[in-house]
């Protein structure tokens, strides 16, 4: 009886257990749904009700499609061990999810820096030196376009030229070295070929002589020349002649140009005065201007009261301060008229012999210069006179080892102690006097290291020859070259030749 309740007892349990297994399975028939943030979910639901709350946390595009596939229910068609085994398969499937946040904030990240960062220096590293670089200089407007003035600090002297150097200094920029060294030569006019030559070495300028004017060429001859010479180039020539008046005239003889000849200052004061002067000083000029002759080398500043000086037929022949009266008289009224007066010779020539054949040795003192000779300079260069000549002489209270033409420190003195801005030219470097103290090299190479900024010459070809070669070997630094032809072009400028 026992063993008939107890098998009774045993199918009712083993029928309950199967009843119960039935209910469970067809419970895990509701598949897990994963959230977007990788917990698991079990939804008592239908499959469609499942999807649809899907759908809210799907992202687009690839990301989306993995999500898709991450959500996907299992096949019914799985055994019960197959659907035991959904957590440790779903763990791996949940831990997609993460990757797929860390993959897509980093990006965002790692895009924004570069962006400050490629952006924002460039601006700054592009934008701020040029300002900066051109601050120091002024920007000018001419014809429409601007330049930059950038001369060199040491170079602006305030002196009588200035207001030309920033356009000045920009035109020489732009030139070769041999259109510049070209520039510093004041050649004497060759008898033919004028034009050609002019061309062919870039000339700053030509002197004429009487062989240039004769005694019986017109006007109109000599305009038509001169022309020649000015348009053979793009920088137009500086035309000089040395009317000084009496035995130094260079027109004289030529009544086609003159209706008399010139004077000497010393039979003009002697006339008339100072008045007199004025007058000569005014004809002249005007005579000159009209040839198109734009430089005269005159007035002559030496004192000489002695007849047996070689300069004393040139000179006016009166006290330091007379003197002075006479060449302000020139050099303003001179210049009124467009003809640029050079004041010469530097820095006294006293009671020298002629440097033409021979050497001269001053040896004044140096109180006596300062007393005496220089206060003619002085006056001169007050008028705004353009030009200094210097002479061949050794003076040897300044320099005993060098002549004047040649000799920084007498260079020294005209620009620092006499505060002389213009342009400061040699005497004729083929005189006799030269050729002994060049020690072994050319005479223009000399000239052009102490300071002149043109040279006076005959042998064009040599000086320009010489002077750049003694660029290239270093012995003339270009920057010295660029400053003598700064100056050059500025006073063609404030003449309005170019």
């Amino acid at each position: 009886m026992k063993n008939s309740n107890f098998k009774k007892t045993i199918a009712s349990l083993l029928a309950a257990i199967s009843v119960f297994s039935f209910a469970a399975c067809n419970k895990e028939e509701n598949e897990p749904l994963y959230t977007s943030d990788g917990s698991v979910s079990v939804s008592e639901t239908s499959k469609s009700e499942s999807s649809v709350q899907e759908q809210p946390s799907s992202a687009s595009g690839t990301e989306s499609s993995k999500n898709d596939e991450s959500s996907k229910p299992v096949e019914k068609s799985q055994t019960s061990a197959e659907k035991s085994s959904v957590p440790a398969v779903s763990e791996p499937e949940s831990s997609n999810t993460p990757p797929q946040e860390s993959s897509y904030e980093p990006p965002q990240e790692s895009y924004t820096p570069p962006q400050e960062s490629s952006y924002v220096p460039p601006q700054e590293s592009s934008y701020n030196p040029p300002q900066q670089s051109s601050d120091p200089h002024p920007v000018i407007e001419e014809s429409g376009q601007y330049e930059i003035a950038d001369v060199p600090e040491e170079w602006q002297d305030g002196g009588i030229f200035s207001h030309n150097y920033a356009e000045a200094y920009n035109m020489m920029k732009k030139m070769t070295l041999e259109e510049k060294v070209g520039q510093m030569i004041l050649a004497r006019c060759p008898a033919s070929d004028g034009s050609v030559i002019a061309k062919k070495y870039h000339l700053g300028g030509y002197i004429l002589f009487g062989r240039d004017f004769g005694y019986t060429k017109t006007k109109d001859e000599i305009t038509k020349a001169v022309s020649s010479y000015t348009n053979s180039q793009k920088i137009p020539m500086i035309i000089a002649v040395d009317e000084e008046g009496g035995t130094v005239s260079r027109l004289q003889g030529n009544y086609n140009l003159i209706p008399h000849d010139f004077l000497s200052p010393r039979e003009l004061y002697a006339q008339g005065g100072i008045e007199a002067i004025k007058d000569d000083a005014n004809e002249k000029s005007k005579i000159l201007s009209g040839l198109l002759i734009n430089t005269n080398l005159a007035p002559v500043c030496d004192i000489s009261k002695n007849p047996d000086d070689f300069m004393y037929s040139r000179s006016l022949g009166q006290n330091p301060d007379i003197t002075a009266d006479f060449v302000k008289a020139v050099t303003e009224i001179s210049q009124k008229n467009g003809v640029s007066a050079a004041l010469k010779h530097f820095p006294g020539y006293g009671n020298n012999v002629d440097t033409h054949t021979g050497i001269a040795i001053d040896k004044r003192n140096y109180a006596t210069f300062q007393a005496n000779d220089f206060i003619p300079f002085k006056a001169g260069i007050n008028a705004g006179a353009h030009m200094v000549l210097v002479s061949h002489n050794i003076v040897e209270c300044m320099d005993k080892d060098y002549p004047a033409s040649l000799s920084p420190k007498v260079h020294s003195i005209l620009r620092e102690e006499l505060g002389f801005t213009g342009i400061i030219i040699t005497d004729d470097l083929a005189m006799d006097a030269i050729s002994v103290y060049v020690k072994g090299y050319s005479p223009v190479v000399a000239a052009v290291i102490a300071g002149n900024d043109m040279l006076c010459v005959s042998d064009i070809q040599s000086t320009y020859n010489d002077v750049i070669e003694a660029v290239h070997i270093g012995r003339i630094e270009e920057e010295q070259i660029d400053h003598a032809v700064m100056r050059i072009l500025a006073w063609k400028m404030s003449k309005n030749m170019i």
